[in-house]
């Protein structure tokens, strides 16, 4: 049998899962925060209560969860199709991935107030 390095022990029907459930995820979100925006008057106080409540930083946490691991799988399905130099798909897979990471902690420390 085969292997690849590169999949760290992942399979196809793993991304395939992963893929789905993350959009799923940011799916709910969207409809979520689409329907707050919708039916609220946005002051101050409304948006500052909305992100006070536990249950939405909580579900806010867990978008920007699936939205790195989402970006992850999807980053590395694009590069390992067409970026053949192994160094090049390397450094992009690496400042992308970095990169969505830090986006995650910021909206973590956002999120909340740390």
């Amino acid at each position: 049998m085969v292997t690849n390095a590169a999949t760290y022990g992942r399979s196809g029907t793993h991304d395939f899962i992963m893929i789905r459930a993350t959009a799923i995820i940011m799916a709910l979100y969207t409809f979520y925060f689409v329907g707050f925006v919708a039916f609220n008057d946005l002051t101050y106080q409304v948006w500052s209560d909305f992100f006070a409540s536990t249950g939405n930083k909580v579900f806010t946490l867990l978008t920007l969860i699936a939205i790195v691991i989402h970006a992850w799988i999807g980053v590395w399905q694009v590069l390992t199709d067409y970026v053949k130099s192994t160094g090049l798909r390397g450094a992009l897979q690496f400042i992308l991935t970095t990169t969505a990471f830090i986006y995650a902690l910021v909206g973590f420390v956002v999120l909340w107030g740390l």
